[in-house]
Parts: structure tokens; sequence; C-alpha cells
């Protein structure tokens, strides 16, 4: 049965100012953004989403983790941000349609922390806040199938992806599938839809906005628990996406630099060899002449090899180099 919610006007108006968003990053090529911004990104991401969850490392002790150097902080809290680096470095690998790779995720993002890692849950579970039950979930014999369902949906309905991918983290936080690490993995999943159609959503940290935002993320998952739909909870993740997407259009709407157009060049062609006019129709807005310095400094630089001349002059980038 299809996940219950309502399409208002405000879940429409989102979706459409998104998807004109998209169409922006797209347009100025930061599907992809630098690379030292993807990395920034990257743990601004991680950082958010263990912070939500009681973790106290800084942006700071995650980016030297990172580099294989010493942090002193609680095993634990070591522990989860090493297991999240490994996950989130993996992210291309797992189907986003399939319920084995979500408990393949889980098993690496809870490794050494719980029993049971990457195991859908068999036990009845509930969630307290205070000295308050806030939610029961389904009971434990039940969540395999609700799983396949919520999968089944994702797969074939002809749902909107940026609808589907917030139905599908509301209803996976409802059925709470694990006995631990459910709302990372819910938001990590959500990230992982949205990025088989829009690469951006990789490095886009919509952790940090849920983060800034963490009261109103579980006051409308309890409201959405209590009106037995997703509606509310649609409605402000879409919210979260579209300011996430505004901040990226204000840090990178830059002149792109030569550097920028090669290694961006390289991420969509891989191993092709391609010409200048190859590289003029993927950049409309750039000159032939810069064309010609741009592919000219690659090849200095050892990132591209050159064959042929004038006319027949092809160009292929070099393995395993990177600017």
């Amino acid at each position: 049965m299809k996940p219950p919610y309502q399409l208002t006007d405000k879940i429409l108006r989102l979706v459409v100012a998104i998807s004109e968003r998209l169409g922006e990053v797209n347009a100025i090529h930061i599907h992809k953004p630098a690379t030292a911004l993807r990395k920034k990104n990257r743990i601004k991401t991680i950082q958010s989403s263990l912070e939500i969850e009681g973790n106290t490392l800084t942006e700071e002790q995650i980016t030297a983790l990172l580099n294989n150097k010493r942090v002193i902080a609680p095993q634990k809290d070591i522990i989860e941000v090493q297991n999240a680096i490994k996950v989130y470095d993996q992210l291309d690998k797992f189907d986003p349609n399939k319920l084995a790779d979500l408990e393949k995720a889980h098993a690496i993002l809870m490794a050494g922390l719980i029993e049971g890692a990457g195991k859908l849950r068999v036990k009845n579970v509930g969630i307290v806040k205070g000295d308050k039950v806030a939610h029961l979930a389904p009971t434990g014999y039940m969540v395999r199938g609700l799983m396949q369902d919520l999968f089944h949906y994702l797969k074939t309905d002809q749902d909107v992806l940026l609808i589907k991918s917030c139905v599908f983290h509301y209803e996976f936080e409802f059925i709470h599938p694990f006995l631990d690490g459910n709302g990372r993995m819910g938001r990590l999943w959500q990230t992982l839809i949205l990025m088989q159609k829009y690469p951006v959503f990789e490095y886009l940290p919509v952790e940090s906005l849920i983060k800034e935002n963490q009261e109103e993320y579980y006051k409308v998952l309890s409201l959405s628990d209590k009106t037995g739909q997703s509606t509310l909870f649609i409605e402000f993740m879409l919210g979260l996406i579209l300011e996430a997407l505004d901040q990226l259009l204000v840090i990178q709407h830059r002149p792109l630099r030569k550097e920028d157009r090669i290694q961006l060049y390289k991420d969509a062609l891989q191993t092709k060899a391609f010409s200048r006019k190859d590289y003029l129709q993927y950049f409309k807005n750039i000159s032939q002449a810069t064309a010609s310095r741009d592919l000219k400094w690659a090849v200095e630089e050892g990132v591209l090899e050159k064959q042929g001349d004038k006319r027949l002059t092809k160009y292929r980038f070099v393995p395993e180099i990177d600017l």
C-alpha cells in the first residue's frame, strides 16, 4: 500500500523551486562542486548527522581523522565518525532500491557500536524522550515486511523523486527497522536516493540544516506520526533542501577557473578521447581561445595526453591524475 500523504500547494511550490535551482546548478556546472568544497561539505554532513545523535567530535577533529591523525575523544565517538567516513566513501557502491544494500550500509555504519549491526530488528522497541514514550515502533515481526513494502514503493511508484525521498525518510523513521542508528541511516538513505538522479546531493550538506533545525525536525516527525501521514515532514524536508541549494548557489556563483573546468570535464568524460570542439560543446560560454588555453595548461600539467595535430588533435585524461 502506498504510504499516505497529501499533495499540498506548498509541496508543489517547493518542488518547482527546487527543480529551478537544480537547473541553475547544472547550468553553471556545479552539479559536482570543486574538490575543496566537496571535502568541506562531506565533513560538515558527517559532523552534523552524528551530532544530532549525541556525538561530540568537531569538524576539525573529523578532518584530523580523515587525515589519519590522532584525536583525543571518547572511543565510541571516534568509531562513529570512522564508520560514517567509510559509508560516505562508498555511497556510489550502494543501490538505493535494494534492502540488502541498506543492511550492508548499516553494518558498516554501526560496526563495533551495537550487536547485530546490519540486521533488521525482531524485538519490539519504543523511542523515549525524557520520561515519555515519543514513538512506539511497529512490532518486530512486522519490520521486514514493512521494509519490503517501502522499497517496493521506492522502486515502482510514479511519485516525483524529490517527494519519494522524503516519504522514504519519514516511513523509515516510523518503522525504526534497526535497534540503533535509524536517524543517521534515514538521512543517509534520502541522500543516496536523490544523488542517483541529482549528483549534487552527494555533497550538499542538508544534514547541517537538519542539525540547526533539530527541534523542528523531531517535532515534524512527531506531528506526522499523529496525523498518520508524512505531509508535514515532506514540506519540512523540501524546505531544507531548497535552502541548502540556495546556499550552494550563493557560495559557488563565481566564474569557473580553468582548473574547475578541466576537473568537471574529467568527471563527466572519464577516459574517452575528445577534441577541442567537444570541450567547447560542454562549456558553451567560453571562447575558442579560452578552450585552447585550458587544454594547453592541462597537457603541461600532465593531466591530459595530446595526440595528433591541428584539427585532428585529440585529448585523453591521464588515469589516476587529479588536480
